[in-house]
């Protein structure tokens, strides 16, 4: 399989999860439709420099590190606090009464901040290593892949997260400064919420009692 067609394999796999809608992609919905298409670009960016460095560890044999009951348990409550507490900052800073008054991170006004919001969120799930070693290690043995093919494969799927989000942001793009404040407001909150949301989910299913 050539160059080009491995890559082009990547893509439409990392689509297919894209299409699991979560916290980033609402909250580059939410941005591009408060401030347009562009300012939502750093936040894009930020999503996809994390999903790279995450594949890499990955490839590289990293998910190890991650892959004891008592290490993941930890990720977990770490990784869940983050979302909850940034999902109440939001949540409370659409309704102008943010949570960390003297920092807060989603406010959407300076751009260091949107690509901040991006490299938080997205990093705040480790347990993604897991996922995605797994999946490299049935992909190699299913088609005999060698490393550098497993490589191409990888960049198709981090290039995935691009474009989607770049669509998502054209989306947004095309609406904004034409949706009434209300609904912006009630946007974000919406975005704080699901942040809340993802980081209990996470508690839930990983932040369980470890034996020993």
């Amino acid at each position: 399989m050539g160059t080009l067609a491995l890559v082009w394999q990547g893509v439409r796999f990392g689509m297919l999860l894209q299409l699991a809608v979560g916290p980033v992609c609402l909250l580059v919905l939410s941005t591009a439709g408060t401030l347009g298409f562009w300012p939502a670009i750093p936040l894009v960016a930020a999503v996809t420099l994390v999903d790279a460095f995450y594949v890499s560890l990955a490839l590289l044999g990293a998910t190890a590190a991650v892959s004891k009951s008592r290490a993941q348990r930890w990720l977990a409550i770490v990784g869940g606090l983050v979302l909850v507490v940034f999902g109440m900052d939001m949540t409370m800073n659409a309704l102008g009464k943010p949570l960390i008054p003297s920092f807060s991170l989603f406010s959407v006004a300076e751009e260091t901040n949107r690509f901040v919001q991006g490299l938080v969120i997205t990093l705040s799930n480790p347990l993604t290593l897991l996922f995605w070693g797994g999946m490299f290690t049935a992909k190699s043995m299913e088609n005999h892949w060698e490393r550098t093919q497993l490589w191409l494969f990888a960049a198709g799927c981090v290039l995935s997260t691009t474009l989607f989000l770049a669509g998502i942001a054209a989306f947004g793009g095309v609406f904004a400064g034409r949706v009434p404040s209300v609904v912006i407001q009630v946007l974000n909150v919406g975005v704080g919420a699901a942040l809340i949301f993802f980081g209990v989910r996470l508690w839930l299913k990983k932040a369980k009692p470890v034996n020993g």
